[in-house]
């Protein structure tokens, strides 16, 4: 797992860089991964938008900030996830959000789950592979502790019954599950998160 971990860290980016890399493809109509359409490329531009918003209006609560200070070790913040994915518009701004707020305790890095298959497989979701996935990284020793993702509890019990209830994931869906993140304002997201960096920073030694 090192090897792949080592591998995607290479070639990874910053959370500005990953902007500017949806940004720049957006520009010829373009969106990243494998597959390319006007849908996803659609997806990608309005994901552009969500962005945009939540990086002026999240907020990280004093109390998250103290927390995150609190933490005694260093740690990576390796982030699966692709530009047209709704999931990773609402949360990496939040991840990016949190790791400002760590004083330098948590760095993270961004790569494209289709260009890190590899690494994908390692931390599918129910066989899938779903994103966005946070895999926390010992920085001192460059492996992985835990993993988040792709969705907060709220937003996955929403979506299982959903499609429990209609048997399948249309665009009603991807729309309730918007309004979700947008009432949810990051908060259980945040709160998810810094309760598995506490509990992971009492066992490393």
């Amino acid at each position: 797992m090192k090897k792949s971990i080592a591998k995607a860290l290479f070639n990874s980016h910053s959370y500005a860089e990953y902007r500017k890399l949806i940004t720049d493809l957006l520009k010829v109509d373009k969106s990243t991964g494998n597959e390319q359409s006007p849908e996803l490329t659609n997806y990608s531009l309005l994901n552009e938008t969500r962005m945009n918003r939540l990086e002026k209006t999240l907020q990280i609560p004093e109390e998250n900030v103290v927390k995150l200070n609190a933490l005694k070790y260093d740690y990576i913040w390796l982030v699966l996830s692709e530009g047209w994915c709704g999931d990773a518009a609402q949360l990496l701004p939040v991840f990016d959000k949190m790791t400002a707020a760590s004083d330098g305790k948590i760095e993270m890095r961004i790569v494209l789950r289709d260009e890190n298959e590899e690494l994908m497989n390692m931390f599918l979701t129910n066989k899938g592979k779903a994103i966005p996935k946070l895999i926390v990284i010992n920085k001192e020793t460059s492996g992985a502790l835990a993993h988040w993702g792709p969705r907060p509890k709220g937003a996955s019990d929403l979506i299982a019954a959903y499609k429990k209830e209609h048997g399948v994931l249309d665009e009603q869906a991807k729309t309730d599950l918007q309004l979700w993140y947008l009432h949810d304002k990051g908060m259980t997201s945040q709160d998810e998160i810094i309760w598995m960096m506490l509990d992971l920073d009492k066992e490393v030694e």
